[in-house]
């Protein structure tokens, strides 16, 4: 495996993680009534979590590839959340989070 590749996987498997403890900080605040909404946010977050993990280990270009876009596309939904709640840090955060990951990518494919 190339370093793109390592790069590519560990900035996607981070950015899972951060998702993922957003997701459950988010479960554990949430008000009986919010908490279904919280739980779906979870459930994914979670999932999400669990296969760049594995990606880490399966060593496939494409594999890492497909985990990085998805991961992109979250923190890219994230950000424009951030920008319609009004607040800062969760609007540069994700978008910022996104740009690394997709150069990962593009810097993992081009390798």
């Amino acid at each position: 495996m190339s370093l793109a590749f390592w790069i590519c996987a560990a900035v996607t498997a981070i950015s899972a993680a951060v998702s993922f403890g957003y997701a459950l900080a988010g479960l554990r605040a949430a008000s009986t009534t919010d908490r279904v909404g919280s739980m779906y946010a979870f459930a994914r977050s979670l999932a999400l979590l669990v296969v760049a993990i594995v990606a880490l280990f399966t060593g496939s270009v494409a594999f890492v590839a497909a985990i990085a876009i998805a991961m992109v596309i979250v923190q890219v939904a994230d950000a424009v959340i951030g920008v319609r709640i009004r607040d800062r840090l969760k609007t540069v955060g994700p978008a910022a989070t996104a740009l690394v990951d997709l150069a990962a990518l593009v810097w993992m494919l081009a390798s």
